[in-house]
């Protein structure tokens, strides 16, 4: 299995066309924001016309609404995995969510702990009127290991590991296991400055790709701007443009920053993997 990945805008979704038609492939996304249906440009879904034939598994399968896991992805695109090289073709791993690609990669062995929803709606009430930080401090109280995993800022999983050591009384457990596939695993490796730039450009691109529209949708179709997949990168942002609150460009510069300190974290992430075969900008041009 190859898997592709690196920060936002690094240029994994061209490179993952490019070498799976090139190596008879096929790709699953692993992406936490692009399982979602009908979010198309907050999340950079990769549009069908552009997959040119080549079949993508793990993008677009559940609702906005609906609860998806880190042991949902790693069942189901293990699954999809498992098709592929049923089919005598090459799986291609693509995308930048580190977690969900340490839990195919390393085969995590995970805690199948229902969401209670209850409870996480205390925690994110708690997170509302605390901030993210003193749910961090709670967290690295009781489960310094992921605490040290899970940036204060990612909402979504600092909740659910609270939520998991709250409710069982002990710590999340994502042990390594022994991988099933023999993995290589490409990363982009851009200058700081450069993907900066990257980043800021595909920012501007999204009012005219109709991303207000599509927020407006959503809204109109009844899902809440509290929902997990409402509330992440790429959407939260524009809340206060439609609100009446801030302009549009206040709103798309924070979403630039935003967007290059998450990227900044993947970086972080990333560079603590040294099995990853790192490519130039330049070689990244030369296999397109």
């Amino acid at each position: 299995m190859v898997i592709l990945l690196g920060p936002t805008a690094s240029g994994k979704t061209g490179l993952s066309i490019k070498l799976a038609k090139k190596f008879n492939g096929e790709v699953v996304s692993a992406d936490s924001r692009q399982v979602y249906k009908y979010m198309d440009i907050g999340t950079d879904k990769i549009p069908v016309p552009d997959r040119q034939g080549i079949k993508h598994y793990m993008i677009d399968v559940r609702e906005p609404d609906q609860v998806f896991t880190m042991a949902d992805f790693q069942k189901e695109a293990t699954h999809s995995i498992q098709e592929i090289l049923h089919k005598a073709k090459v799986p291609f791993l693509v995308g930048g969510t580190g977690l969900y690609i340490n839990a195919i990669a390393d085969n995590y062995e995970l805690e199948p702990v229902p969401p209670d929803h209850a409870l996480r709606r205390e925690l994110e009430a708690e997170l509302a009127e605390k901030g993210a930080e003193e749910l961090h401090k709670m967290l690295a109280e009781l489960d310094p290991l992921s605490a040290s995993r899970i940036h204060p800022n990612n909402h979504r999983f600092l909740i659910r590991a609270l939520e998991i050591n709250m409710k069982t009384g002990r710590p999340k457990k994502d042990r390594k296991g022994e991988s099933k596939y023999e993995v290589f695993k490409i990363g982009v490796d851009w200058p700081r400055e450069e993907l900066y730039a990257r980043i800021n450009a595909r920012v501007d691109t999204q009012i005219d790709r109709g991303i207000l529209n599509e927020i407006k949708t959503l809204l109109a179709e009844g899902y809440s701007r509290d929902l997990p997949s409402m509330s992440g990168l790429g959407y939260k942002e524009y809340f206060p443009y439609l609100d009446g609150v801030r302009t549009i460009a206040e709103c798309l510069e924070d979403l630039k920053q935003n967007t290059r300190n998450y990227a900044k974290r993947q970086i972080t992430w990333f560079g603590r993997d040294d099995t990853i075969y790192w490519i130039s900008p330049e070689e990244l041009q030369a296999m397109r």
